[in-house]
């Protein structure tokens, strides 16, 4: 890996509150507002850059001991995510080593990864401007009290949130639909160009009770979650190295659904041994 960058970008966007409905039952989501808050997001990530954080020299050891020990598995692996790169028109740098070998990761449960879908979801509704009332009672029903991170719970027990921490949240629709797709909801993980379909990824939690959510999920390979998590690598570098060099991301990419994608599949492997709020997505 090149660089380490902390995985958040910063935004001062203050957007119009959204026009919630009187409960999750009712509450739909609006695609064109979410749309509207990408263009936002990826205009004011155009600052992001690597910062220096307490954990960066550590990482970097980290990440040169992954190169120097990549099983041909992982190569492999590589090999694929850059030839679909190539096929698809992205730059491929071909120096970026291999992620983890399976073995090295971490395999999360059914249960925690769908908890953290759920607890994802319910902050994105909010961040898109549902009513604290209704968000108190979704906390409730679907006993998501002790499933939020603190970043997460600070920002749910907040009555009235920044207009800024409200466009941050509203993007962890992207991280709710990468774990969806973890646990089997979705069937695909497309090339990152555009947003997720909120209005499904609400559905599938509305339709269900929280012990039904859990159920019905299918959890995915670890084989098949490092295949995401090396190909995902890869597409953001590719827009990390645009942004450096004041070019517009590649071959359609869309920065912020890639960054996100990028938080969520390191999560799910276990990056770094990093909790949620502390994730990097390095590049």
């Amino acid at each position: 890996m090149s660089s380490a960058s902390k995985g958040k970008p910063d935004n001062s966007f203050q957007p119009n509150p959204h026009p919630s409905g009187a409960g999750w039952s009712k509450h739909q989501v609006s695609p064109m507002r979410y749309r509207f808050l990408l263009v936002v997001f990826a205009a004011l990530s155009t600052s992001t850059c690597a910062q220096d954080t307490p954990d960066l020299q550590e990482r970097k050891e980290r990440i040169k001991s992954i190169e120097t020990s990549a099983t041909a598995d992982a190569l492999k692996r590589k090999d694929r995510s850059d030839a679909r790169l190539a096929l698809e028109g992205v730059p491929v740098n071909e120096s970026l080593p291999a992620i983890e070998d399976v073995g090295e990761m971490k395999r999360r449960t059914r249960d925690e990864v769908a908890w953290r879908a759920m607890a994802l979801l319910v902050v994105a509704v909010k961040g898109e401007g549902l009513d604290q009332a209704s968000v108190d009672k979704l906390v409730q029903d679907y006993r998501l009290k002790e499933h939020f991170s603190p970043e997460e719970a600070a920002f749910i027990s907040q009555a009235s949130p920044s207009d800024h921490d409200r466009v941050q949240f509203s993007w962890r629709y992207e991280t709710a639909w990468t774990l969806l797709w973890a646990l089997g909801y979705v069937e695909d993980l497309s090339k990152p160009t555009a947003i997720c379909d909120v209005p499904r990824a609400v559905k599938i939690m509305q339709q269900r009770s929280a012990e039904q959510f859990i159920a019905d999920a299918k959890l995915r390979s670890t084989e098949e979650v490092a295949e995401q998590a090396d190909l995902i690598y890869r597409y953001h570098w590719a827009v990390v190295d645009a942004r450096i060099n004041g070019k517009p991301a590649p071959a359609g990419l869309e920065p912020g659904v890639t960054m996100e994608r990028h938080y969520a599949l390191n999560w799910l492997i276990g990056y770094m041994g990093q909790e949620w709020d502390d994730i990097s997505t390095d590049t």
